[in-house]
């Protein structure tokens, strides 16, 4: 542990989330007892959100947000000091890529050492964000999680994840439990899927919490920033908070465009031209599934294009080939077929 003398980070600090990354160290009194809260240091670059789908809580980032969770459950699991717990608050919070809801705090409490009840998380709530000067740094050392070296023996996950006084509480049960969750979260890539995820706490009925990452997650919260925006904007947004975040929902997919994709939908007992999907298509002279398949989606995409369609791009194409063959996506469009598309479109 050393010394605090306010300097400003190396920029090099600001992206460490790694073994001996520095953290800030405060003491406390929350729900009238002392802790010890930790909380990661000013500029360091990691953004975190937070939202409840599914009867569960989700602690959401990007893959460089999974590293540094990892690694500080993997540091708290040989925390033995009562009343310690780790914060995770602005500016490192921001709203949920999904419909820019705002994200609560995510606490970090082990609990075989600190017992953090409503009282204790709504006073820490209230003191965020943090501007007091810290008492000290820490380094956080976590050796061993780099190469998994961990087999522990199997026992019953007790831990689990709650909303206690305006934070999501994070709280293994046990030493063990928490670098199990902290290898779930060092293993997780987006890379093929696009997201990842592990689920924390016992199965009943459904998990209390997952951790669940996203490749473009930074993407995924500029177009719910715009979408909610546009939506708030039309001066008749919905008043009821679940009828507003299905309206942004629906503006995020114009926003992104994958709401042109959906060529072919089932609505009013038969499938048809997906509603945006058939803004683009008119000015190709394709006004249902039938004209569809009748050019093929080639010469459609050739007719948008001379059209000059903002925002058309193959992804496109292989969504029309899909809906013309009835698979249930573009996936089931296979790269042979993709390239022989592309071919096609170039040939003409």
């Amino acid at each position: 542990m050393t010394g605090v003398h306010g300097k400003t980070q190396r920029p090099t600090a600001t992206r460490t989330a790694g073994d001996g990354m520095k953290l800030h160290r405060r003491t406390m009194r929350l729900g009238g007892r002392p802790h010890t809260v930790v909380s990661l240091r000013p500029g360091t670059r990691v953004r975190f959100s937070t939202n409840r789908f599914h009867e569960t809580w989700h602690v959401l980032s990007d893959p460089h947000g999974a590293r540094l969770l990892a690694h500080l459950l993997w540091g708290l699991s040989y925390q033995a000091r009562p009343g310690t717990v780790v914060v995770i608050d602005r500016p490192f919070l921001v709203p949920t890529p999904f419909d820019a809801d705002p994200a609560d705090p995510i606490v970090l409490a082990p609990g075989w050492c600190t017992t953090l009840d409503r009282s204790a998380a709504a006073d820490l709530v209230r003191r965020l964000p943090l501007h007091t000067r810290p008492d000290g740094t820490v380094r956080w050392h976590t050796f061993g999680l780099a190469h998994g070296e961990y087999a522990p023996g199997w026992q019953p996950e007790r831990g689990g994840v709650q909303r206690l006084g305006g934070a999501i509480v994070l709280a293994p049960a046990t030493p063990a439990e928490c670098r199990d969750w902290a290898l779930g979260t060092a293993r997780l890539d987006p890379r093929r899927y696009g997201s990842d995820h592990v689920y924390l706490g016992p199965w009943s009925g459904g998990h209390s919490g997952e951790i669940q990452i996203f490749r473009r997650f930074h993407g995924m919260l500029g177009e719910a920033r715009t979408a909610r925006g546009q939506v708030l904007d039309t001066g008749c947004a919905p008043a009821d908070p679940g009828d507003l975040r299905a309206a942004v929902w629906d503006r995020a997919d114009v926003v992104s465009g994958r709401a042109y994709l959906r060529v072919r939908v089932f609505a009013d007992g038969r499938y048809r031209l997906g509603r945006h999907a058939a803004e683009w298509l008119a000015t190709a002279d394709v006004h249902s599934l039938d004209d569809l398949a009748r050019i093929g989606a080639a010469e459609a995409y050739r007719r948008m294009r001379a059209a000059g369609v903002c925002g058309l791009s193959p992804r496109m194409l292989s969504a029309m080939e899909a809906a013309v063959h009835e698979f249930a996506g573009a996936g089931g469009v296979s790269p042979i077929r993709r390239d022989e598309l592309r071919t096609a479109v170039r040939a003409g």
